[in-house]
């Protein structure tokens, strides 16, 4: 549930950023696509290491930490008007969720052998 989540805000943050100025494509545009992207790969990278708990839980405290720098960039996203304040609201949201399961996981490693 949490790639699923995680990989769908990352597709909607890469359709979303296609509208963004030219100029914020090496700076805002690339970050918020590498975080967002980052968070599903790193579940994935998580689950074939979950036989290994503290490998497990190191990989998924690497998305949260990626969830995390997504949000951020979405708060520059919402400060510089790129996006309006209910889309900033529904990602947000959509973040939080990722970040809800992901601590869920990492606090209950055991369920996932």
């Amino acid at each position: 549930m949490a790639y699923k989540k995680s990989f769908a805000l990352a597709m909607e943050i890469f359709w979303l950023t296609k509208n963004f100025p030219k100029e914020e494509t090496y700076s805002l545009i690339d970050q918020i696509r590498r975080s967002s992207r980052s968070v599903f790969a790193s579940i994935a990278e998580a689950y074939k290491k979950r036989k290994y708990p503290n490998h497990f839980i190191s990989k998924l405290t690497d998305s949260e930490m990626e969830n995390a720098e997504t949000q951020a960039w979405l708060d520059a996203s919402l400060a510089c008007n790129y996006i309006s304040q209910e889309k900033y609201n529904e990602l947000n949201k959509q973040s939080e969720e990722v970040g809800y399961l992901l601590i869920y996981m990492i606090n209950n490693p055991d369920k996932f052998k």
